[in-house]
């Protein structure tokens, strides 16, 4: 079924969410890719739409102007995050690249916004190659909290297929799969009127 979708504030199109990731580090003071006065938060959720009244499919989108819109979600070691639960939960039976596990629950994405709705937005790009420059970023200035072991439960994934063992040098605990923050670049960060 499609994803939830994604109107207003600085879209002027409707985008449908095709998928979500996270970014964390080793240790609770980094793994944000974005920061707020030069400090990081311990991990950065994104909820990533493509614009499907202008792209028939995300990877047309994801190479074109105002193609896609990425939510982001600051993380902060606190409590555990019960709709998050579902997914760290089901981290035990997917350690391995490759690996599947179907959740037990769907996931209501309206739980894991914060209740804060207050946010920054610009126009950037793709944190990973090739770092297309088509994304609306849309930056929640609330962190949700998630507790400790949920980030345990993210560094114990491995970067590689199970039985297989390192191919390179890189190989082994996804420990740090974020990417550090990049120059403005003359892109302007807005704020909406509250």
């Amino acid at each position: 079924p499609p994803g939830p979708n994604l109107r207003g504030g600085p879209l002027h199109s409707n985008y449908q969410m095709v998928q979500f990731h996270s970014h964390w580090g080793t240790c609770s003071e980094t793994g944000s890719e974005h920061t707020v006065d030069g400090e990081h938060y311990a991990g950065e959720l994104h909820l990533v739409h493509y614009n499907v009244d202008k792209y028939n499919k995300p990877s047309e989108a994801a190479c074109s102007d105002k193609g896609l819109s990425v939510v982001a979600i600051f993380f902060k070691e606190g409590k555990p995050h019960h709709e998050l639960k579902k997914i760290t939960d089901c981290m035990s039976k997917v350690t391995f690249k490759g690996m599947k596990c179907p959740l037990q629950q769907d996931i209501d994405i309206n739980s894991i916004i914060p209740a804060n709705s207050s946010y920054w937005t610009y126009e950037g790009s793709l944190t990973t190659p090739p770092c297309y420059e088509s994304v609306t970023w849309i930056v929640f200035k609330e962190p949700i909290e998630v507790s400790r072991e949920q980030f345990e439960a993210f560094r114990e994934l491995m970067s590689y297929k199970e039985g297989g063992g390192p191919q390179v040098a890189t190989d082994g605990p996804i420990l740090k799969n974020f990417r550090p923050p990049q120059p403005l670049n003359g892109r302007v960060v807005r704020e909406p009127a509250e």
